[in-house]
């Protein structure tokens, strides 16, 4: 299985997605986590942020996520994912994809800014922003909309995403014995 967690910089994708992780480990044994940025660094940081760039590294994360699924390893991703066809190509190659859309104000975000990005993007000193001067595409058919504005806990969240897998009937592999 593989939870594909999209939301713009600053959304929470990490900090859900960490928490989704925590909460399915209770149960099921090979969870793991990752996102954009970190699949950047353990691929030696070798793109810029582009669009050429930025849908190269999306390719790898896509077939990355589709490889551990192969192996039986449920995989927690959480990326910008703003090209349409990944989605489609996860759609298409993963057996149980399951989408989320962490939707979060332009003013949250802007509060938020944990990156310093929008602050650097709107001084000037930087660009290929996404949600600046690159389209953030919301996506299209998200199995679940959840919003993060700060007025549910980070666990809340959490809780309802792995509540809805749940309910998916996802093949999840054998329960952890204790």
């Amino acid at each position: 299985m593989v939870v594909w967690l999209i939301g713009m910089s600053g959304a929470g994708k990490t900090v859900i997605g960490q928490e989704v992780c925590r909460q399915l480990k209770k149960k099921y044994a090979h969870v793991v986590f990752f996102d954009g940025d970190v699949v950047r660094s353990i691929m030696g940081n070798d793109l810029g942020h582009s669009l050429e760039a930025r849908l190269e590294n999306a390719k790898r994360i896509n077939r990355l996520c589709h490889y551990l699924d192969q192996q039986g390893i449920h995989v927690i991703c959480g990326i910008l994912s703003i090209f349409p066809e990944s989605q489609v190509w996860n759609r298409t190659n993963i057996k149980d994809y399951f989408e989320v859309y962490i939707k979060t104000s332009l003013e949250t975000l802007l509060k938020r800014d944990s990156k310093g990005l929008y602050r650097k993007v709107r001084e000037g000193h930087i660009s290929n922003i996404v949600g600046f001067d690159i389209p953030f595409p919301e996506p299209l058919h998200p199995d679940l909309v959840v919003e993060n504005n700060g007025d549910k806990s980070i666990e809340h969240v959490a809780h309802d995403i792995v509540s809805e897998l749940n309910s998916k009937n996802f093949s999840l592999g054998p329960c952890v014995e204790f």
